[in-house]
Order: structure tokens, then C-alpha cells, then sequence
């Protein structure tokens, strides 16, 4: 089944709420090979001006993961895991993500653009935080290819 063309400019319900939790943040930090000292330890993090560690940059990814798995699930997606390749992503924030931060993100699909049996589509995640106010627009392009190929 080819990517439904419906998709483009469906908006996803909000995620549930996620805490970011500091001992996250260090796991992700380790993970991306950063040793920067604001994002494993509370000090150096507030030397800077933070409340607790920093989330790296990359971080926004996992609440963009979440809303990618309301789009998986959608059954008329016409998306299988399977035939997925990340093609590109982007971070555009207004402020850094910090430990304690109660984080929403709404997913919405900015489009999808053929090309040959394959598609892009292209996904958006506004993410907020417990005041609604903007942390981090994530953008995800992913290369949908053809089932038959």
C-alpha cells in the first residue's frame, strides 16, 4: 500500500506527558559520545544558568519518537516500519531541554512527495512544555519506499 495522501496536514494528539528525568539525560548524553560537563552534572549545569543537567541538542528525538508511533499506528498510514529510512532531521529551539522539564509534543505530516514507487514524508513535532510555552520544533524526513520493491 503506497503512503496515504490523506496524511498531509493531519495533526496527531498531543502526547501524554513526559518527565525528562536527569539519569535520561546522562544515558543519552553517554550514548551520543558528548562529555560536556553541563549534561551529566547538576553543577556545571547551573554554573550555566540551568536548573539541573542540559538534554544534548538530539535529545528532542525521543519525544519525536513518541509522536512518530501514533503515525505508525495509524492503520491507514500506508507506512510499515520495515520499508522506513531516516533521510534527514532538524531541531529548531527556543530554549535547551532540562532535567525536570514536563514535555507535550503534537505531531503533524508537512507533507509527502513522491518519488518513483518511493515516498518523503516529511513530519513535524511541536514540542511544549507544561506551560505550553515552545521548546523544540523537531523536523524528521522519512524515505517511505515502495512495498513491491
Amino acid at each position: 500500500m503506497p503512503v496515504n495522501p490523506e496524511l498531509v496536514g493531519r495533526a496527531f494528539p498531543p502526547t501524554a506527558p513526559y518527565l525528562v528525568g536527569r539519569e535520561k539525560v546522562r544515558e543519552f548524553a553517554r550514548a551520543v559520545f558528548t562529555d560536556a560537563p553541563q549534561y551529566v552534572d547538576p553543577e556545571a549545569a547551573r554554573a550555566l544558568g540551568y536548573a539541573d543537567v542540559v538534554a544534548p541538542p538530539t535529545f528532542a528525538i525521543v519525544m519525536q519518537d513518541i509522536t512518530l508511533q501514533q503515525m505508525l499506528a495509524y492503520p491507514d498510514s500506508g507506512i510499515e516500519l520495515s520499508r522506513v529510512v531516516h533521510a534527514e532531521q532538524r531541531f529548531r529551539y527556543s530554549r535547551p531541554i532540562v532535567a525536570g522539564d514536563e514535555l507535550v509534543a503534537t505531531l503533524t505530516v508537512a507533507g509527502i512527495r513522491a518519488m518513483g514507487g518511493n515516498a518523503m514524508v516529511t513530519m513535524e513535532a511541536e514540542v511544549v512544555d507544561a506551560e505550553g510555552a515552545h521548546v523544540v520544533t523537531t523536523t524528521s524526513i522519512l524515505l517511505v519506499g515502495d512495498s513491491d520493491a
